[in-house]
């Protein structure tokens, strides 16, 4: 279902690959509404430091929105830290006169309190990028191509689709709406198989399987299975260009939301023996004009460029 994947978020990099340009317009929208609590937007942290040093005064305003929304997190975490602390603080001296059962776990929830705002806090501050600040999740945002008046745009969209005219609801009510089964087209999909077309790149995917499965065996009797987490990279290594579908959702007295979801099908044989049973397709750079530009009439054309689809190899190893 692709419950994670490690995304190209540089808008930059788009730009120079695929000769797409950037809908200002949307990322200012985006990072406006966090800064101003209208949203509660999800950001990986690439997509903001993709804008860490702008080179033109639209850029300068993103990143002042950027800057704006971080000073407010840090002020919060802080004042966060400085309470937990005083727990912590407060739990020990209870626990030098006794020990009981409150104080001791008042002490390692302060603790571990502590120790992730203080992570948090290190990630806001951190300029040298790791792996994870390009992870997107359900519900998180990332950088998709789309085809508008015959031009390749990038614009920011959430990873969970939200079809229009839909009640906001149903992001609850279909948790997977992230996951757009090839073979549900024409049912669920129907209002955007064939005219909302997008591409997410893509270099690795994440999948929770089970761990009996992976390791291609029968539970024991009484035994308990595990969920573990895999990552999947292609190989040989590239970026892959992944089929999604999207939609422009609007409502009265809400902010316009952008989403999407990827298209998956039927796994190949080395991510099925992995103990998964469903893959993103990833087209091939020749179809991305014919799939960003469907045409509703010819549904045959849209099924046979994502049977024409790229087939790497995907190894897999315990994700970090």
């Amino acid at each position: 279902m692709c419950y994670s994947a490690q995304i190209q978020a540089d808008y930059r990099k788009f730009v120079r690959t695929f000769g797409a340009l950037m809908d200002i317009h949307e990322f200012a929208r985006l990072f406006f509404e966090r800064a101003e609590g209208i949203s509660k937007a999800k950001v990986p942290k690439a997509m903001e430091d993709a804008f860490a040093e702008p080179q033109t005064d639209a850029e300068g305003a993103i990143k002042a929105l950027i800057d704006r929304f971080e000073a407010e997190q840090t002020s919060k975490l802080q004042q966060d830290l400085f309470a937990q602390r005083k727990r912590l603080a407060d739990a020990e001296r209870s626990l030098e006169s006794k020990v009981t059962k409150a104080a001791t776990e008042s002490k390692r929830i302060a603790a571990n309190k502590i120790e992730q705002t203080l992570g948090w806090l290190d990630d806001i501050r951190r300029t040298e990028p790791k792996p994870r600040d390009s992870r997107i999740f359900p519900g998180h945002y990332a950088p998709l191509m789309v085809m508008e008046n015959g031009q390749r745009v990038i614009r920011p969209m959430r990873y969970q689709c939200r079809i229009a005219r839909k009640p906001a609801s149903h992001d609850v009510k279909y948790q997977g709406g992230y996951n757009a089964r090839r073979d549900n087209l024409e049912g669920f999909w129907k209002p955007l198989f064939g005219y909302s077309h997008g591409i997410l790149v893509v270099n690795a995917f994440y999948e929770n399987v089970s761990r009996a499965k992976m390791e291609g065996r029968v539970l024991a009797e009484g035994e308990q299975d595990e969920n573990v987490v895999l990552e999947f990279r292609p190989n040989p290594a590239h970026e892959m260009l992944v089929a999604c579908l999207w939609s422009r959702w609007s409502a009265p007295g809400e902010p316009d939301l952008l989403s999407f979801a990827a298209i998956t099908d039927e796994p190949p044989a080395e991510v099925a023996a992995a103990g998964h049973d469903r893959c993103i397709i990833p087209i091939k750079p020749e179809n991305i004009d014919a799939w960003l530009s469907p045409n509703a009439s010819d549904l045959a054309s849209l099924y046979a460029i994502l049977d024409d689809r790229d087939r790497p190899y995907y190894e897999h190893k315990m994700a970090a």
